[in-house]
């Protein structure tokens, strides 16, 4: 193994909590997520990637939960014919 040395870093306090929240649910800590972006940003020469994970926004959190639910939910058609007569008609 090569030689180690410490980095210290100066960073806000809640976006410290943020981050080691994400590592933690892609199972990594924090020293083991900037070695990462550490190596991949060397061997990119720059910032390399978007590590994220998604999060869905209140439209789509409410249309999971109606989905869920079985709330506000289209009407089922045999046919675009029957489809284009409700909507003619409604």
């Amino acid at each position: 193994m090569a030689n180690t040395t410490n980095l210290n870093i100066r960073v806000d306090e809640e976006l410290k909590r943020k981050a080691e929240a994400i590592f933690a649910e892609l199972g990594l800590n924090m020293s083991t997520a900037m070695n990462i972006f550490l190596r991949y940003s060397v061997r990119y020469g720059g910032i390399p990637f978007d590590l994220r994970i998604e999060q869905p926004n209140a439209e789509t959190l409410a249309a999971i939960d109606d989905v869920n639910n079985n709330r506000n939910m289209s009407k089922a058609f045999d046919s675009v014919s029957a489809l284009m007569e409700d909507l003619y008609h409604s």
